[in-house]
């Protein structure tokens, strides 16, 4: 069954010559030959600033680009969002982007006695990160904090789930047939709408 699926390219390079890319766009191949409908949101290119207050966060109106990245993330039923590991964490400005989008009236509502309301339900994600250390590293020794608080703290607090992870790492060790089985695994990860 076809899904609407929203890709969110993270990497903060606008040339975009690095193997997130080859796997975010190999993902939506799939997805596109499979029939999925997609819509692609590159952080890269897109103008926004990084908010400065609390008041900004929760009452500014957001601009035009996130708005537009806003509509994408609520029409889709299932998000894949890929990023680089930079210092232990998502490079600052997809952590400016996600600042900006999951904001509350769009992502949650705060309920005064109540606690929060999730306005983001019935939503599935898969989050793709790469890393220049080995993936198991990054879980045993680092304890995967980047991908947990992305998961836990901001995906799972406005109800995305299940979500699911893909960790590559050696990125730029990588020989030749090792990208290409993860190539060949996000084109149909893309194909399943996974």
């Amino acid at each position: 069954m076809a899904k609407r699926i929203t890709i969110i390219q993270g990497h903060p390079d606008p040339r975009g010559k690095h193997f997130g890319r080859a796997l975010s766009d190999t993902y939506a191949q799939g997805a596109r030959e499979a029939g999925h409908e997609i819509h692609a949101i590159d952080v890269a290119n897109l103008d926004f600033p990084l908010l400065r207050s609390k008041e900004e966060y929760e009452t500014g109106v957001p601009p035009d680009t996130i708005q537009q990245a806003q509509h994408a993330i609520e029409q889709a039923e299932h998000l894949i969002i890929f990023y680089p590991l930079w210092m232990g964490t998502m490079p600052a400005v997809f952590k400016g982007f996600l600042e900006q989008v999951f904001r509350p009236g769009f992502a949650y509502l705060e309920e005064e006695g109540k606690g929060g309301r999730k306005l983001l339900s019935g939503k599935s994600a898969r989050i793709v990160i790469t890393m220049g250390m080995p993936a198991f590293i990054y879980r045993w020794y680092f304890h995967a904090y980047s991908l947990k608080s992305l998961e836990r703290n901001i995906l799972g607090f406005c109800g995305i789930g299940p979500i699911k992870e893909s960790l590559v790492g050696m990125v730029e060790g990588n020989n030749p047939s090792r990208r290409e089985k993860w190539l060949d695994k996000m084109y149909e990860l893309g194909r399943k709408g996974g």
